[in-house]
């Protein structure tokens, strides 16, 4: 079965507003569903992007470079038939699209 990695990401001009404590605990009680119900699709979590920088073979030149963890807040791989499949396993995690984020879905293509 194909793999595609989603990056959640945000969104153009979008802001996002942080959940209430007890709209976080609502939302994990959702995830907890959404995890059982798309087990067999999930190969890999993911997280949040952590402490990063640039492999080149020159030294990197100075200047104010965008973090991609400044646009990309985390990742998962899912298993789906396609992209579409893949995209609507993506839109129903609780939490990973919302007003100012969403989340691209790319093919993993493999030899």
């Amino acid at each position: 079965m194909p793999k595609y990695l989603c990056l959640q990401r945000k969104l153009p001009g979008g802001s996002a507003e942080r959940p209430s404590p007890a709209q976080m605990q609502e939302m994990y009680a959702m995830f907890g569903a959404w995890q059982q119900k798309f087990t067999k699709n999930l190969v890999d979590m993911g997280g949040r992007l952590g402490d990063g920088r640039v492999a080149t073979a020159d030294p990197v030149p100075d200047g104010p470079f965008v973090e991609i963890k400044e646009l990309v807040g985390g990742y998962m791989i899912v298993a789906a038939t396609s992209l579409e499949e893949a995209i609507g396993i993506a839109r129903e995690c609780p939490g990973l699209v919302g007003p100012g984020s969403g989340v691209e879905v790319i093919e993993l293509r493999t030899p």
